[in-house]
């Protein structure tokens, strides 16, 4: 017969289960990732305060609505061989307003069809129309710009954030919340900071650790496998901006090279952004997913290799994850070469169409620029393999 336990023994000690330990980190985590989430907004509020009252641009001046083809009056468009099967020639169409202030107005207008700026429009084609004012101040229709692609775009959004939900779950929901928060972080607080003229690599830095260390949060709250890859991901974006400016100012190039340049200077003129450090920046941005995704698909195998064998050593873990990482990195690297590349993809035929001479198309500034933000991108994809299995060997290896 075993024996009672006398009244005054002390308790055995109660551990919380698995699965109660593991909804307090993720619950601590969403709470973590909110808390960064209002950092962003406050500061994308004071942002806005405290920014200089400027003119109004010539783009923000310009009246926009969407309308409605409620009659076509008259088409001479026809077909052509050159451009493809595309209409050219004029429209006389009767639309009408449903957007702005100016909504359930009918108006009459002229659509002109070219190859490059073709709306051709028929008895119910929703467009977008560009408006002015008469000399009696009524308003009139100055050109029809685009296609009202704005309700396609949103149905596009949902149902990927559909699938991402149907397929992840929790975790989707999750996936979802991270990157809201990494675009918020960019369009609220990266480029107002470079717009007032903050140094751009340093800010980058910083709203990429910000959105890195929410996104991971969120995704999987506090544990080590966090940990390992939010160092991991840090380190190795850093590692691709590095790379990046070192090649930079051995070739040299400057943020002056970008094909956006010059528009910047003139259109920012009053401003006292800073125009060298925003192609470096961009790397920075453009391989933060990439590296994000390297580093938390090792991190969780060294997770996982450690629920299975509690005791395994940090030397097993560390060959365990460079071995995961160089299957893995051979595909991420691709990934974003061939972003960039498709992202070029008309120059590199403009290349093919004038025959360019290889001296001169390695040498272009265009072509340099591409080759290192693709290559300074993989180069830090690469890095963060061995820096994960690092950090998953020292702070995951079995024992106490």
């Amino acid at each position: 017969m075993s024996k009672r336990r006398k009244s005054n023994d002390p308790p055995a000690a109660v551990l919380p289960p698995p699965e109660r330990l593991w909804t307090r980190r993720r619950a601590a985590g969403i709470l973590t990732g909110a808390a960064l989430l209002l950092v962003l907004v406050l500061g994308g509020v004071l942002l806005q305060q405290n920014g200089v009252e400027r003119e109004q641009t010539a783009a923000q001046k310009r009246l926009f609505a969407a309308a409605v083809v409620t009659d076509l009056l008259a088409d001479d468009a026809q077909a052509e061989s050159w451009s493809e099967g595309l209409r050219l020639g004029t429209q006389e169409i009767e639309v009408e307003l449903v957007s702005g202030p100016y909504k359930g107005a009918v108006l009459e207008t002229v659509n002109y069809l070219s190859a490059y700026s073709n709306v051709d429009c028929q008895v119910g084609t929703r467009i977008i129309v560009r408006l002015d004012y008469d000399d009696n101040g009524q308003p009139y229709i100055v050109s029809v710009p685009n296609y009202d692609r704005g309700i396609v775009l949103v149905g596009m959004l949902v149902v990927f954030a559909a699938i991402l939900i149907l397929t992840g779950g929790k975790k989707g929901v999750m996936a979802l919340l991270g990157l809201a928060y990494t675009l918020a972080g960019i369009w609220f607080l990266l480029l107002p900071l470079i717009l007032r003229g903050a140094p751009a690599i340093p800010c980058s830095i910083a709203i990429a650790t910000l959105t890195a260390a929410a996104s991971l949060l969120m995704l999987t709250g506090f544990s080590r496998k966090t940990l390992c890859a939010g160092l991991g991901c840090v380190c190795g974006v850093a590692v691709a901006g590095l790379f990046a400016w070192i090649v930079g100012q051995i070739t040299p190039i400057s943020g002056f090279n970008m094909p956006e340049a010059e528009d910047l200077v003139l259109r920012a003129y009053d401003s006292p952004m800073e125009i060298r450090g925003l192609l470096v920046s961009g790397i920075l941005i453009a391989s933060l997913g990439a590296v994000m995704d390297v580093a938390m698909s090792i991190a969780s195998a060294c997770s996982e290799l450690r629920e299975v064998d509690p005791d395994i050593t940090a030397g097993q873990l560390f060959r365990s994850g460079m071995n995961i990482g160089r299957d893995a990195m051979g595909t991420m690297a691709n990934t974003l070469i061939l972003a960039f590349a498709g992202a070029t993809l008309n120059m590199l035929l403009l290349f093919q169409v004038y025959g360019y001479p290889l001296l001169q198309l390695i040498n272009s500034d265009h072509l340099a620029i591409e080759l290192i933000q693709s290559v300074a991108g993989s180069v830090g994809i690469i890095l963060t393999v061995p820096l994960v299995a690092l950090f998953s060997a020292r702070l995951m290896r079995g024992g106490r």
